[in-house]
C-alpha cells in the first residue's frame, strides 16, 4: 500500500455512506421485530459489506468504507455508545427542506462523558480492515465532536457549564482517535452538520442561549482540542454537511461565516465541502484555507439525484476553485454520502455506482492520477 500520509485525501474521494440493499432493510426489520437474532443480522451485514467493498475496489477507488451498513444514522449510532449518552425517541424529528420531518430518534446526555473502550465501531473497523486486507485505504467515518452541541443533547443538571461539557467531549474524542489508531485506523473522517449550520441565515439546532460567534469559536476549540494529541500519521478530515435525508437538505448558506475561523484554523488534513448546487454559495470562502495546508475535496457531484452532471461544467468549476486554492490542493467527490441515514437518497444503486465511477474518471482526467 502507498504511504497514506502522502496520498490521503485522494483525488477521487467519497463521503462514505452507500444505499442499503433491500435485503439488509428486511433483515434489520426482522431483527427489530424479534424474528431473528443479532448473529443472523450480523451475518447479512457482513455479506453486504463484503459486496460493496469489492465494488469500490473494482471501480478503482483508493479509499473504501463499509458504507455505514451497520448504522441507522451517520451520527447517532456512534454518539449513543459513548459513556454518558443514550438513544431515545423524542417528540419530533429534525426539520428538513420542503416540510420533511425525519424519523424520530436522537441522543441525550445522562451522565458524565467518556469514551467507551468497548465501543462497537472499534470492532466494526477491525473486521472491515481485515476484509480489505491492504488492497485500499480504509476510511473510518464518525460524527464530529461538534454534533454533541445540538440543542437538547447537553443535560444542564449534569453539565451546567458548557465549557466543562466541551472539555469532556474533547477528552472522549482524543481517546476515540487513539482507540481507532490502535485498532489499525489511519484515516478518519469527521462528519459535521453542526458547524455547517452555523453558516445558515438562521442557526438550526440551537436554543438561542449563545450567539453565533461564540458557537463558531467553541466549535473550533472543540475540534482542535479533540485533534490535539492524535498520532502524527493519523489522517483526519472534516466533511461540512448541510443535511442529507432522503434527498432533502436541512438548511442553506455559503461557508463565508465560518471561513476565517474554521476553514482557516481547524487542524485537519482535508475539508470535504458541499458545492453541488446554489445553496452552497461561491468559492470565495476557500481563500481562507492555508496554502499548502489541508486538501479541499470539492463536492461538485450531487448524491441526491441519479442524473450525471455535465462533465465540462464540473471541470470548469474545479478550475474556478483553483483561483482560491492551489490546483494541487484540490480533489473531487460527491457532496455527501448516498445514505446518511438508513433510508437513503432517491436514486438507484446503479446510479450511485455510476456517480462514483464518474468522480474517478473526471479526477483522472483533471489530475492525471
Amino acid at each position: 500500500m502507498t504511504n497514506i500520509t502522502k496520498t490521503a485525501p485522494f483525488r477521487a474521494e467519497h463521503v462514505g455512506s452507500f444505499l442499503r440493499p433491500e435485503r439488509l432493510h428486511a433483515k434489520r426489520k426482522d431483527f427489530k421485530d424479534g424474528k431473528i437474532d443479532y448473529s443472523e443480522l450480523r451475518a447479512v451485514e457482513n455479506e453486504e459489506i463484503e459486496r460493496i467493498v469489492e465494488k469500490q475496489i473494482e471501480l478503482g477507488l483508493d479509499v473504501v468504507t463499509d458504507g455505514e451498513f451497520r448504522r441507522t444514522w451517520f451520527h447517532l449510532d456512534f454518539m449513543e455508545h459513548l459513556n454518558g449518552f443514550e438513544g431515545y425517541v423524542p417528540e419530533a424529528g429534525y426539520s428538513f427542506n420542503g416540510g420533511v420531518e425525519t424519523e424520530k430518534y436522537n441522543v441525550r446526555n445522562i451522565g458524565k462523558i467518556s469514551f467507551n473502550k468497548n465501543h462497537p465501531h472499534i470492532q466494526d473497523f477491525i473486521e472491515l480492515n481485515e476484509l480489505v486486507d491492504g488492497r485500499a485505504v480504509v476510511k473510518q467515518t464518525i460524527p464530529s465532536p461538534n454534533q454533541f452541541f445540538n440543542a437538547g443533547i447537553q443535560n444542564i443538571d449534569i453539565y451546567p457549564d458548557i465549557e466543562e461539557y466541551a472539555n469532556d467531549i474533547i477528552q472522549a474524542y482524543q481517546d476515540a482517535f487513539q482507540a481507532f489508531y490502535d485498532a489499525g485506523a489511519r484515516y478518519i473522517q469527521l462528519d459535521d452538520v453542526y458547524i455547517a449550520g452555523l453558516c445558515a441565515p438562521e442557526v438550526p439546532f440551537s436554543d438561542g442561549a449563545h450567539d453565533r460567534e461564540f458557537l463558531i469559536d467553541l466549535a473550533l476549540r472543540v475540534a482542535n482540542g479533540a485533534l490535539e494529541n492524535k498520532p502524527e500519521d493519523l489522517i483526519v478530515t472534516t466533511h461540512l454537511c448541510r443535511g442529507n435525508y432522503r434527498s432533502t437538505h436541512a438548511f442553506e448558506g455559503s461557508y463565508d461565516r465560518i471561513a476565517p475561523t474554521f476553514l482557516a484554523k481547524e487542524n485537519v488534513d482535508g475539508f470535504f465541502l458541499e458545492y453541488d448546487d446554489e445553496r452552497s454559495g461561491d468559492f470565495k470562502a476557500l481563500a481562507e484555507i492555508p496554502k499548502d495546508g489541508p486538501r479541499v475535496i470539492l463536492g461538485l457531484i450531487t448524491s441526491k439525484t441519479g442524473e450525471l452532471e455535465d462533465r465540462s461544467e464540473i471541470i470548469n468549476r474545479i478550475k474556478e476553485a483553483s483561483q482560491y486554492v492551489p490546483f494541487e490542493q484540490l480533489c473531487l467527490s460527491p457532496q455527501c454520502g448516498f445514505a446518511s441515514t438508513h433510508h437513503g437518497n432517491e436514486l438507484t444503486e446503479q446510479e450511485q455506482w455510476d456517480k462514483i465511477a464518474y468522480v474517478i474518471d473526471i479526477a483522472r482526467e483533471v489530475w492525471g492520477e
